[in-house]
C-alpha cells in the first residue's frame, strides 16, 4: 500500500457517512479536509501522539492527558477504533492489561504529527506553571530533533526514565529510535523528571550542572548524557522568534 491509497475503499465510506450523518464532515473532495473529518476534533492527535511511544493502557492515556475527561477519552478511543485508526488488544499473561496501539494506518499520521510540532513549536513562549509537560511528546520530539551527523560514530542504548514511565532509546548507524518499555541491555541508565529532560533538551540546563544539583542520576556510562543531550537538543521557541 502508497501513502497515498485507502487502507479499505469500505472503511472510508463507512467514515464519511457517520461524519456527515453526525453533521461534522467538512462535505469538500479534499483530502485534507476528508482527514480532518478523521482526526480534526479536540484531543484526537494527541491521542495519536502519545500512542506512537508505544502502546498505552487506558489508565496511561488518561494520566497523560489532563483535562480530557474519562468520557471524552473513551469517545475518541470508540471513534479511532471504528476508523481503523487505533486497535485495542489484551496483552498476553501475566499481564493480562487491555491497551490501545496505532494501526499501520495511525501510525502513518507520525510525519503529520511532526510537521505540526515543528510549526507550533515557534509558538510555545514561555511555559506557565499550569501547563502540564508529556514525557510521550518529548520523546516523540527527540525522532525528529536526532541529528545522525552527530551520532555517525555512535551506537548506544539509553533506559529514560521519566517519573514511573520508562523509555527505550536506541541510536544505532546514524539512526534512531524511542518506545516505551524497558531496553534489553542499555548502555547508561538517566533518570529524571520531565522538567528536567525539557531544561535539557532546550539548552536551559547543563549535563553538568543536571547532575551537580541532583536533577538526573545516571547509571553506567557516565559520558553518555553529554552525548544524548547532543544528539536530541531541541532549539528553544527564543530561537525561532529571532529566525
Amino acid at each position: 500500500m502508497n501513502q497515498w491509497s485507502s487502507p479499505c475503499y469500505t472503511d472510508i465510506e463507512m467514515a464519511r457517512q457517520r461524519e456527515r450523518s453526525t453533521g461534522r464532515s467538512y462535505r469538500q473532495y479534499c483530502a485534507v479536509a476528508r482527514g480532518l473529518d478523521l482526526v480534526g476534533e479536540r484531543w484526537t492527535l494527541l491521542i495519536v501522539r502519545d500512542l506512537l511511544t508505544g502502546p498505552k493502557r487506558y489508565k496511561d492515556l488518561l494520566a497523560g492527558l489532563p483535562g480530557i475527561g474519562t468520557n471524552l477519552l473513551a469517545a475518541r478511543l470508540r471513534e479511532l477504533e471504528e476508523q481503523r485508526i487505533v486497535v485495542r488488544r489484551v496483552l498476553p499473561p501475566p499481564a493480562g492489561s487491555a491497551v490501545y496501539e496505532l494501526t499501520e494506518v495511525g501510525k502513518a499520521l507520525e510525519p503529520v504529527i511532526t510537521a505540526l510540532g515543528r510549526w507550533g513549536h515557534r509558538f510555545l513562549g514561555t511555559r506557565s506553571e499550569d501547563e502540564f509537560l508529556s514525557a510521550n511528546a518529548y520523546v516523540l520530539a527527540m525522532r525528529a530533533a536526532f541529528r545522525p551527523d552527530t551520532a555517525a560514530n555512535v551506537t548506544e542504548t539509553y533506559e529514560l526514565r521519566i517519573g514511573d514511565q520508562v523509555f527505550d532509546v536506541c541510536v544505532a548507524d546514524g539512526r534512531c529510535s524511542t518506545s516505551e518499555g524497558q531496553p534489553g541491555g542499555a548502555d547508561a541508565t538517566l533518570k529524571m523528571d520531565v522538567g528536567t529532560l525539557s531544561a535539557l533538551l532546550h539548552g536551559q540546563l547543563s549535563p553538568k550542572e543536571a547532575l551537580t544539583i541532583g536533577r538526573i542520576e545516571v547509571e553506567g556510562d557516565a559520558a553518555a548524557l553529554e552525548r544524548f543531550v547532543k544528539l536530541f537538543a531541541l532549539p528553544s521557541p527564543e530561537q525561532f522568534l529571532r529566525a
